[in-house]
């Protein structure tokens, strides 16, 4: 793994930006900038939202709320995980339990 950073380009709303990243994340960064782009065109195209500035802040509160929404759901898998394996834990507790019998 490098740390070498290059230049390349993303395309956001048909404008280009050019972005020091390292070679390895660069494909990751590529489906991020498609990613925007296509949550800022779907703005776009709903007419409700008028200004690159306006629409680039809409999308940046949609995807916050993406992550969010997904960070709690994580958080609630997590938690069903740990119920389940403790409840797991406790069968077999008893089942060993009732084998020393």
């Amino acid at each position: 793994m490098t740390d070498k950073s290059s230049i390349t380009s993303v395309y956001i709303l048909d404008k280009e930006y050019r972005v020091a990243c390292p070679e390895d994340d660069q494909d990751a960064l590529h489906i991020a900038a498609r990613y925007l782009n296509s949550k800022m065109q779907e703005i776009r195209t709903s007419g409700k939202v008028v200004g690159v500035e306006r629409i680039a802040v809409m999308a940046a509160l949609n995807i916050s709320y993406e992550l969010l929404q997904s960070k709690h759901q994580t958080e609630n898998e997590k938690l069903d995980t740990h119920e389940h394996i403790n409840q797991l834990l406790g069968k077999l507790d008893k089942a060993l339990a009732s084998e020393g019998q």
